[in-house]
């Protein structure tokens, strides 16, 4: 419903309405909160839909959804019995004193359609209780069903209707983690059969005989560098030194991937894939993201590739087409970063030609970044990666590191993504505003509070490269640039251009990763009606392109909360065999709670702390494990002392 709704905010074609949409449009339509123009149905602007956000007292907020607007104030008689997230229509209130303001006049349901809830003890009772927050689930169960179910059984709960879809399994099954978090957003791994069948319909291989009109680029020596764990290769490269020519080409999903189809269908539906520590969930079947549209090397593939022609680190022509492609190598990072210090040689006359130009395209990506940097920003959070057992337990955690094969790969992609940008004034771009002045204020009193004094500089770049150089001093660089991130405006989709603040683009789009996100489909699809001039198609393409953002950056938001969440229950398993021991961590947050993460062994766990003395913000600590809560995944530890600066090693 909500994916409706924001539909409708920014205008829905008839067409593009199914049958069951059709019942509530027609309804909303005859009730005067809809309009209709032609084919094109739309809320007005006296009302907006959202979810109601419930403050301290018995007033609440609307946060609108569909439209980049700012939340409505609702007052305790305005909320028509609307309770905290609920989904809602409200009607703006035009003319009253005070900051923007709005009434209900329609309860729809849950924003958050599917929970999921543990049947544990309450009081000495059995009660559902929701994993999110342990307050009670809205389900009742019969004292037949109580007695037919265990202590610790998690289900799958419809909050429109408060039925339980599904008996996940028990809290004390490690195993029954990725089963909560995918519950919790409506994910599914399994693909339908229509969809399978026709993923499994295509050749096996690429016919190059089929497609003379594509260009035959088998002979050149492209290469593809991914994690070591990678089985879906997006992008390759090739670059010609001498006449400084980089080719990147992309995997052609849209060759495979029909609009409407049942493939595109169940894509839009996932829009990104998802990626655990122990495996992934693919966006597409994995007939196609895995094999035939994955650039393996020594095969045949068809790819969508930008030809970029530079003069130095300038680009100064670019040419796209579809092509046809034949991998030579494929690499890991490990294997490139060995091969820069002289460890990797080449085994045959394939590797030789690609290890032929990679050095010279390492001198080219490290200058096209220091000149990037000098308008964009260089962020240094670190990246947790979680290795776990057979019984999906943690085994370690380790935090990636950029090396030169990464920045050597980014910025390859960032010259591509440029580029299509470059190409349209309207379709999908990756923007990226710049923060409020209140976000920034924030940012200001946390870093005093670590003794890092800002006065704002006469650019934004100049006080963030201000505050680095700070961090830098104090040994505090990816701590301060993860405050500075979560002070910055999100990333997101959108259908015009506003730039990109933390690149320093003027317009950026994503190309380069169609097999693992729906945008980058769109964006070819896009780009190959522009290429054939044919305008029909192209509005085709952009016709519902501002639900279309809206939806894709929800669903970017929820695949990114999957992959934390999944990793916060494994530390709070990890941690639970850990009670009453003590561990060094760093304290990250002081307000409105006090919170810190390990350092070691188990490096990152985030766990909530009390203290009996006053902490600062990245004060290093011990700390003992105190309790954990595996239905909530959280952890309660207590501060044992606080460290010196250069601390004593645990003994």
């Amino acid at each position: 419903m909500k994916n409706l709704l924001i539909r409708l905010t920014v205008g829905l074609y008839e067409q593009d309405i199914t049958a069951d949409e059709m019942e509530h449009v027609q309804k909303w339509l005859a009730q005067g909160y809809l309009v209709k123009e032609e084919n094109l149905y739309r809320l007005p602007s006296k009302y907006r839909a959202g979810t109601i956000m419930m403050t301290q007292g018995t007033a609440g907020f609307l946060q609108v959804v569909g439209a980049n607007v700012r939340d409505l104030y609702i007052d305790e008689h305005s909320l028509l019995d609307a309770k905290h997230g609920d989904l809602v229509i409200a009607q703006r209130l035009l003319g009253k004193r005070g900051g923007p303001s709005a009434k209900v006049v329609e309860v729809i349901g849950k924003a958050e359609s599917y929970s999921v809830a543990i049947l544990a003890l309450k009081d000495g009772h059995k009660a559902m209780l929701d994993v999110r927050n342990n307050y009670p689930a809205g389900v009742e169960l019969t004292a037949e069903d109580l007695a037919k179910y265990a202590e610790g059984d998690l289900f799958k709960i419809n909050n429109q209707n408060g039925e339980i879809m599904e008996l996940l399994g028990n809290i004390s099954d490690p195993k029954v983690d990725e089963k909560i978090v995918l519950a919790q957003f409506n994910k599914h791994d399994a693909f339908e059969d229509d969809v399978l069948a026709l993923a499994q319909s295509f050749d096996k291989n690429v016919d190059a005989s089929l497609y003379p009109d594509r260009k035959d680029l088998r002979d050149l020596p492209f290469c593809t560098i991914d994690p070591v764990t990678a089985k879906d290769f997006d992008d390759a490269i090739c670059y010609i030194p001498e006449k400084n020519i980089l080719y990147v080409a992309i995997a052609d999903v849209s060759a495979y991937v029909e609009p409407f189809g049942p493939i595109d269908a169940e894509a839009i539906y996932r829009s990104f894939s998802i990626y655990l520590p122990h495996r992934s969930i693919p966006m597409l079947p994995r007939q196609l993201s895995e094999t035939l549209c994955s650039l393996q090397p020594h095969v045949d593939r068809l790819s969508f590739v930008f030809e970029i022609h530079l003069d130095g680190i300038k680009v100064v022509h670019t040419e796209l087409y579809e092509a046809i492609i034949h991998s030579k190598r494929r690499f890991s990072y490990e294997e490139v970063d060995a091969f820069f210090e002289g460890d990797l040689p080449a085994a045959n006359s394939d590797e030789k030609a690609v290890m032929a130009y990679l050095p010279k395209l390492r001198e080219l990506t490290g200058a096209l970044k220091k000149e990037r940097l000098k308008y964009g920003y260089d962020f240094h959070s670190e990246e947790l990666e979680m290795e776990l057992d057979e019984n999906q337990m943690i085994r370690s955690t380790t935090t990636s590191e950029e090396t030169p094969s990464h920045g050597l790969i980014e910025d390859c992609m960032l010259l591509a993504n440029k580029a299509a940008a470059n190409r349209y004034n309207h379709g999908v771009f990756r923007i990226h505003e710049q923060s409020s002045p209140m976000k920034l204020q924030s940012l200001y009193q946390e870093l005093a509070g670590i003794g890092i004094i800002v006065e704002p500089k006469e650019s934004m770049k100049e006080t963030i490269d201000f505050i680095q150089a700070e961090a830098y001093k104090r040994d505090l660089v990816s701590e301060v640039d993860t405050l500075i991130i979560r002070a910055q405006m999100q990333a997101r989709y959108a259908p015009d251009n506003v730039g990109h603040f933390g690149l320093g683009f003027d317009a950026y789009t994503h190309f380069t990763s169609p097999i693992r996100r729906y945008s980058d489909l769109i964006v070819h699809r896009h780009l190959k009606a522009l290429l054939a001039k044919d305008t029909e198609e192209s509005s085709y393409v952009l016709r519902n392109i501002d639900a279309l953002c809206f939806s894709i950056s929800e669903k970017e938001r929820e695949a990114s909360a999957i992959e934390v969440r999944f990793m916060q229950r494994k530390f709070a398993r990890w941690a639970n065999e850990n009670i009453g021991k003590e561990f060094k961590a760093r304290v990250n947050s002081t307000d409105p709670f006090f919170t810190a993460q390990i350092l070691e062994p188990m490096q990152g766990a985030q766990v909530n702390l009390s203290v009996s003395t006053s902490v600062t913000l990245f004060d290093d600590i011990i700390l003992r494990i105190d309790n954990v809560d595996l239905a909530t995944a959280r952890i309660n530890a207590a501060l044992v002392k606080k460290l010196d600066h250069d601390p004593m090693e645990l003994s």
